[in-house]
């Protein structure tokens, strides 16, 4: 006991030493942040580690905000994103652009027979169709595939990615130091010229990613009809993918209305962390991304989800591994507890030593695999904190279910010890201080901490309000959040004949399923 009593202080002196260097004062000395007169937003965090950059830009702009009959538009643009611009991606633009326009045209017709109730002309139905595949085949002509993509990898660009989720839209990719102008171009370029080209192609590979992650996948599908059913009302009980009838109907021009509505400059955060000096780079990004046109702030305005008052259920019987999952709804991101439930996360989840893995998976031995965690489907808007587990074979999700249930019963009846609530702050320092080790991760936080809260310094105010963190605290809004009509309870059931899990395995910690719209 006093060896572990020992590492735990040695570990506190190294932490304490290491976040010297990576506290908020150290690095205001290292962040430049300014705000274009059109209303775009950057930060520099200047590294000079290593002759390399990354960069993250988040567009405050995810599924939640698709339109109704359009769901999926927010992920559809940002596969879009990488298609090109005017001189990118096209070998005869002033060819190209009449011919995409017959495009929308020729589809125009062909969807309003096809949605006809009424009178449909099934001959003239596939006219329109061939007229439309002709229109697509000959705007093709003028395509030169992934030039964008090509382009970033030829002059040294990894990790080139981007990904869509329920509050937003990120982009990122890191390059040489000396490719700093070339990436103001290329990343401001694709936002003020954008070109729907290959749309129809890259709408069927996004109907192949939904029906390979939701349609094809137990897991998938049981988030998808939980997430449905814990929201009746708002936007989260959207799938980010979209709705196969929508997928099957939505267009370029829908693409392009979505674009101009919500990717304006006061709408995006871009941040750069690496081996870049403000007073050099800040001309050079503003040269560009002034160029993006002034619009207002999108309104965000949606609806209120109700408050739950009973317990609603989801069972899915299945080929696969057998799954336990509930939700209670919680408040979002800027509520004033919200750093109470980050604090009950890491309690319940946080490695070996957490409080379900060593109660279901170590003690009792019934599950794989459990963990509870806060933010789904999202964070910026009231959201879940959620709980769950795989069964072993042999053993029910009944089973740990009454399991978890034991475990949040505690929470709600017992202080938890002060050792626990040492290892909780500690453990947010040294994730914080993990988080900002790559340039990747570091671009990435700083955004989201200046769009989310209009100011990065948060990203260390959140270790300081764990530290202020009380047993009382996780007591109290264990006992206000965790009832009975606030859950929402989803349930994956071995289908009968089928091998207890055949076809899905554990995922890793953090949440059931890893998946997401990319």
């Amino acid at each position: 006991m006093k060896f572990r009593r020992l590492n735990f202080a040695a570990l506190i002196l190294v932490l304490a030493s290491v976040a010297a260097a990576q506290d908020v004062a150290s690095f205001e000395k290292r962040v430049t942040v300014k705000k274009l007169p059109n209303g775009l937003t950057i930060l520099i965090c200047e590294r000079p580690e290593a002759p390399v950059f990354s960069f993250f830009t988040m567009v405050d702009a995810g599924s939640a905000q698709d339109p109704m009959a359009a769901t999926g538009l927010a992920h559809m643009f940002e596969h879009m994103a990488f298609k090109g611009t005017d001189t990118i991606g096209t070998t005869d633009y002033a060819a190209e652009k009449p011919a995409l326009e017959k495009v929308e045209s020729a589809y125009a017709a062909y969807i309003t027979e096809r949605d006809k109730s009424v009178g449909r002309d099934e001959a003239k139905l596939k006219e329109l169709e061939k007229s439309w595949k002709d229109a697509i085949a000959e705007a093709d002509k003028y395509v030169k595939s992934n030039e964008f993509t090509k382009i970033l990898e030829q002059n040294g660009g990894e990790e080139v990615n981007a990904s869509t989720n329920y509050d937003a839209t990120d982009y990122e990719y890191s390059l040489p130091a000396n490719r700093l102008e070339l990436w103001a171009y290329l990343e401001s370029e694709r936002f003020l010229h954008p070109v729907m080209r290959e749309f129809y192609k890259e709408r069927n590979v996004v109907i192949e990613e939904r029906r390979m992650r939701t349609d094809s996948n137990p897991i998938g599908r049981l988030l998808e009809q939980f997430t449905a059913e814990a929201f009746a009302a708002h936007p989260y009980h959207r799938p980010t993918v979209g709705w196969m009838s929508d997928l099957n109907s939505f267009s370029a021009t829908d693409a392009q209305k979505f674009y101009d509505k919500y990717y304006v400059p006061s709408n995006m955060v871009v941040a750069l962390a690496g081996d870049i000096k403000a007073e050099q780079a800040m001309p050079i990004l503003e040269k560009y991304f002034g160029r993006l046109p002034s619009h207002p702030r999108p309104d965000e305005a949606t609806t209120t989800e109700p408050p739950q008052n009973s317990e609603r259920r989801v069972l899915l019987k299945e080929k696969s591994q057998p799954l336990y999952l509930e939700g209670y709804h919680r408040p979002d991101y800027m509520a004033k507890d919200d750093a109470v439930y980050d604090a009950i996360t890491d309690l319940m989840s946080e490695g070996r030593t957490s409080r379900l893995f060593r109660a279901l998976v170590r003690d009792k031995k019934i599950a794989a695999f459990s963990a509870g965690f806060t933010g789904l489907p999202g964070v910026k808007y009231p959201h879940l904190f959620a709980f769950y587990a795989f069964p072993l074979p042999g053993h029910t999700t009944q089973e740990v279910g009454d399991a978890i249930h034991v475990e949040i019963e505690r929470l709600k009846k017992e202080d938890i010890s002060d050792d626990e609530l040492r290892m909780i702050k500690t453990r947010s320092k040294a994730n914080l201080i993990r988080g900002l080790a790559e340039n990747t991760g570091l671009a990435n936080q700083l955004a989201f901490y200046q769009t989310r809260y209009g100011d990065w310094r948060e990203l260390f105010r959140t270790v300081d309000r764990i530290d202020k963190v009380t047993k009382a605290d996780i007591r109290r809004v264990a006992n206000e959040t965790f009832n009975d009509n606030n859950r929402t309870v989803g349930v994956i059931e071995t289908a009968p004949g089928a091998p207890h899990g055949a076809e899905e395995g554990p995922p890793e910690p953090g949440s059931p399923d890893q998946g997401g719209a990319q």
